[in-house]
């Protein structure tokens, strides 16, 4: 079993520079030989936030699930594909974002290298394959800067369905995991909108491997508990 558990701090910015901090908790899971990630995310604070939770099914080669679970609502309702552009909680970040689409969905191009923050990098144009894709994701090009050594983001650039720049990905800090088999995780991400000049900012406060994590996490029962 190959898991993870992890603290995180959700910093959500106004474009007044008006703050909001919200507290998560999250546990993941591989599975499949690595080909399915899932996760549950729990919100533990502030109060007006706590016990929404998001349970995540990340596929290699299929659309992702997605669940949201609000307590005051007492309801779990399954994200759909139309609705994966949309703001999670409140943030810069979109659902697409915190768990992207298949590989799959796009078209690739090498761009050539550059660094980023002193790290060498894959500069990749990606391009959706169709119009529904496009809009389920929010975005009509993304270019990444993917680390050669780590094979994680550094920075992404996405451009809205009109083609205007929109949000830009700035990845500051990578942790090693899992030094056996080189999994690499971000720890410190800011999310930033170029068009109305809000930012998000989620930095992982406390982050370890774990092995022992059941499976009856991963599922809507667990999710609706507080």
């Amino acid at each position: 079993m190959d898991g993870s558990e992890a603290l995180a701090t959700l910093i959500i910015e106004d474009g007044k520079g008006h703050k909001r901090v919200r507290k998560t908790a999250t546990v993941s899971r591989l599975y499949d030989g690595g080909k399915t990630e899932k996760r549950l995310i729990k919100f533990v604070s502030p109060p007006d936030v706590k016990g929404t939770g998001l349970l995540t099914y990340d596929y290699e080669d299929k659309p992702d699930d997605m669940w949201l679970y609000l307590p005051a609502l007492r309801k779990t309702r399954r994200i759909v594909a139309a609705e994966k552009s949309k703001s999670f909680m409140g943030s810069e970040f979109s659902y697409a974002d915190i768990t992207p689409p298949p590989v799959s969905d796009f078209h690739h191009k090498l761009l050539g290298s550059e660094k980023v923050a002193g790290v060498d990098c894959w500069k990749i144009e990606s391009i959706p394959r169709t119009e529904d894709i496009a809009e389920e994701n929010g975005y009509s090009k993304k270019i990444s800067f993917i680390g050669k050594d780590d094979k994680v983001i550094r920075k992404a650039i996405q451009y809205d369905l009109d083609g205007e720049l929109h949000k830009e990905l700035v990845v500051h800090e990578v942790k090693l995991l899992d030094p056996k088999k080189k999994r690499y995780r971000p720890i410190h991400m800011e999310m930033v909108n170029k068009q109305n000049g809000r930012r998000s900012v989620l930095k992982m406060d406390k982050i370890n491997l774990r092995t022992d994590i059941p499976d009856d996490y991963f599922t809507t029962r667990y999710l609706e508990r507080g």
